[in-house]
């Protein structure tokens, strides 16, 4: 039997159900446990367990299956927990419409950007970005692609800064600048007596690249085929991994091996010339696009523009502009 729009118990879901529980919910399902759900809440997790069993109760239907140091979402809770997310990015809409005369720059803006794009873009962004527009501080977080897709959509980050190709359902994506790729070397390195070096170069040489879940680990494997990693005649892995560009570039500089880097983490003023040498590749050098993303809802089309003009104007001196940035910016 259908119920009708003006049933009570519709009527009674409209009374009760609250926006926090919703985000109650949002969170159980991110966390899978509700001590961490209330914890990212900010509120006790006997306060999160009855709101959210209060929710179960009244839509009738259990949206969690709770075991031991578990936490599952079920099927209709899957689709609840969907719905609950759009709603509250709605009410967020909501939130940032009714102070649409406000200044649009006069907020702090929740910017999330990848490992090995913020250390050596944000140091230039944000004195950049301070002068264009004073009252509007960025508030950074640096993660992998996959965490900060997940915050951007769920309306924890307000943009974030990542490399293509990048495409998710009601994001938007401007590419700014094309990157190249690098080689970092010992100086004592015989490929560092010629001028470039091609892929083939690199067949037998210990690579060094970031550990799994880096997406520019991705690309340099993806460009370079012969960077992966070779095991010995006794089946053990001979290649090294790092955690961040940074330790890598201190592996090669201790003689471990050589790495590929995009050119603003090459780090030519970091160490002495005596311990690295950059050189670069032969041909058309294998590259990656950055690229700025937000959600199409995001109320503040004014602060996406002054990202993207402070962004171009921080001149990276290795970087290509892409058009597409450039046009837009000016």
């Amino acid at each position: 039997m259908l119920i009708g729009a003006d049933s009570p118990n519709v009527s009674q879901f409209a009374l009760h159900m609250t926006l926090n529980e919703l985000k109650y919910i949002v969170a159980v399902a991110r966390e899978r446990h509700f001590g961490r759900a209330a914890e990212a809440c900010h509120i006790s997790q006997p306060t999160l367990s009855v709101a959210v069993k209060k929710l179960e109760e009244e839509l009738g239907v259990p949206l969690f299956e709770r075991r031991q140091g578990e936490v599952s979402v079920t099927v209709i809770g899957e689709q609840v927990v969907a719905q609950a997310q759009r709603v509250l990015e709605e009410a967020g809409v909501i939130r940032q419409l009714a102070s649409q005369g406000q200044d649009q720059l006069g907020s702090p803006l929740r910017l999330g950007a990848i490992y090995t794009i913020g250390p050596y873009l944000l140091p230039h962004l944000i004195p950049t970005l301070a002068e264009m527009a004073p009252k509007m501080p960025l508030v950074i977080e640096e993660n992998y692609t996959a965490v900060l897709t997940e915050r951007l959509k769920q309306g924890d980050l307000d943009a974030i800064l990542i490399a293509l190709p990048f495409e998710e359902p009601g994001v938007l994506t401007l590419p700014l600048y094309e990157e190249p790729f690098v080689l970092l070397l010992p100086s004592a390195h015989p490929l560092g007596r010629r001028k470039t070096v091609d892929h083939e170069d690199l067949a037998s040489e210990n690579v060094l690249l970031l550990g799994a879940g880096h997406c520019f680990r991705d690309q340099v494997l993806q460009a370079c085929p012969e960077c992966r990693a070779r095991t010995t005649e006794s089946g053990n892995v001979q290649n090294l991994e790092g955690g961040s560009l940074e330790t890598i570039r201190y592996m090669v500089a201790s003689g471990l091996g050589v790495t590929v880097l995009p050119c603003s983490a090459a780090g030519a003023d970091r160490f002495s010339e005596r311990l690295l040498t950059i050189r670069r590749f032969k041909g058309k050098a294998p590259s990656r696009t950055v690229a700025l993303a937000w959600r199409k809802s995001f109320p503040r089309p004014e602060a996406i523009t002054a990202l993207r003009t402070a962004v171009m104007a921080c001149q990276l001196s290795c970087v290509e502009p892409h058009k597409a940035g450039r046009r837009l910016a000016g």
